[in-house]
């Protein structure tokens, strides 16, 4: 599978780095321990036995994890939980193992649950794709006038990809102001630029449009109906043993995402709506079982969300809103990536048979031994192919 290189440079003062596209991204490679298995109320859960000699998904990835690495797998097949397990830890000063219940920042990932809110929010009749967004953010200069929210959605409003470094504190009114003053890359619709201040834009819109805060219309429309009770940014209140700590290419200890400024509300707005979402594996395959049905957005939505709208310059494959899209011989596939200086993670979803494979790791990088962004594509395609084993 090919995916996005979507890596941000938190420490940079001119904040992410740019972003470019790739065809591959990741193979995990020695593990340590498997971790707890997730909790009945997620559903059926295994640890993954041998099926008719095949490789297991716990084999393959102690076979495949770098010893140093700390993360959480899952995997599924429809309704079915296939595989959860932890690998390494979630917090090396307190001994404390990676497992189900870990809560990581999902950094761009973040990008489908903005996209899905502006869905909604369309189902709802407060707004359409097609609008201007100075229907919502106006008066806008004349060089941006033209620039939609579908634009925003699929990274070719031309905007820059991001305007100051993530923990910056920056209002919503400033970013907008901020972000509508930049020089633009392209013309409105002309190109695909990657853009984290198109979709902190987008959350903006939410706002204006709902009349509620970005993460209380996410916590009420969509992560209660999905079931999802552990994601969020700062809703959920998470004991903060249960929070990774996230560590360096040096093994040097970086805190927890919540250690970072934060507004009293969730992060500043240089990172709200584009990345800095909190989850679990277990609500991640929560957040797929609700994209199987109708919980969280009926049938012709849940289209426009999957659906090709435009073409990545370099990928094998193209964007649809929030997610990247990738046509296959069987069907089509849909997936996102996050990382940072210090964390990755990737969600793919094959929608013909409805695999679904997520794995996140607070320590991606070690100097001079491994990088999890090398081998990206053998890992994801690897536990993928062992879930579809076990149905021959």
């Amino acid at each position: 599978m090919g995916l996005l290189r979507c890596r941000r440079t938190r420490a940079a003062a001119t904040g992410a780095t740019a972003v470019t596209a790739l065809a591959v991204l990741l193979t995990l490679g020695a593990c340590s321990e498997e971790g707890d298995a997730p909790r009945p109320a997620v559903g059926s859960a295994a640890a993954g036995p041998k099926v008719r000699g095949e490789e297991s998904v716990a084999d393959f990835l102690h076979r495949a994890l770098p010893v140093g690495a700390g993360g959480t797998v899952i995997a599924a097949r429809g309704d079915e939980l296939t595989y959860c397990g932890g690998f390494g830890a979630a917090d090396r000063a307190s001994g404390t193992p990676a497992s189900c219940r870990t809560v990581y920042d999902v950094m761009s990932i973040t990008k489908q649950f903005t996209a899905a809110a502006i869905l909604k929010l369309e189902v709802m009749g407060r707004l359409r794709v097609s609008d201007r967004i100075s229907r919502f953010l106006g008066p806008v200069p004349e060089g941006k006038r033209d620039i939609t929210i579908d634009q925003l959605l699929t990274h070719t409003s031309g905007l820059v990809e991001a305007l100051g470094d993530d923990y910056h504190p920056v209002a919503r009114d400033e970013l907008v102001r901020q972000a509508l003053a930049s020089k633009p890359q392209s013309a409105p619709g002309k190109e695909f630029h990657y853009s984290n201040t198109g979709y902190s834009l987008l959350a903006a819109i939410v706002e204006k449009a709902s009349g509620e805060g970005y993460e209380p219309f996410l916590a009420r429309h969509l992560f209660a109906p999905a079931g999802m009770e552990r994601t969020g940014y700062v809703l959920p209140r998470w004991p903060r043993h249960l929070v990774a700590v996230e560590y360096d290419s040096e093994g040097r200890s970086q805190g927890r995402p919540i250690d970072h400024p934060w507004a009293a509300d969730g992060p500043y707005w240089h990172l709200r709506g584009n990345g800095g979402m909190l989850s679990t594996a277990e609500d991640m395959f929560r957040w797929h079982r609700a994209l199987s049905g109708n919980e969280v957005l009926p049938e012709q939505a849940r289209r426009k969300l999957f659906a090709p709208h435009v073409r990545v310059p370099g990928l094998d494959g193209s964007y649809g809103y929030g997610w990247a899209v990738r046509e296959t011989p069987t069907g089509r596939t849909v997936w996102h990536n996050g990382g940072n200086d210090w964390s990755l993670a990737y969600l793919a979803r094959s929608l013909h048979d409805g695999v679904l494979v997520f794995w996140v790791s607070n320590h991606a990088y070690q100097d001079g031994k491994w990088n999890l962004e090398d081998q990206a594509e053998d890992l994801t395609q690897g536990i993928a192919d062992r879930v579809r084993a076990e149905d021959r």
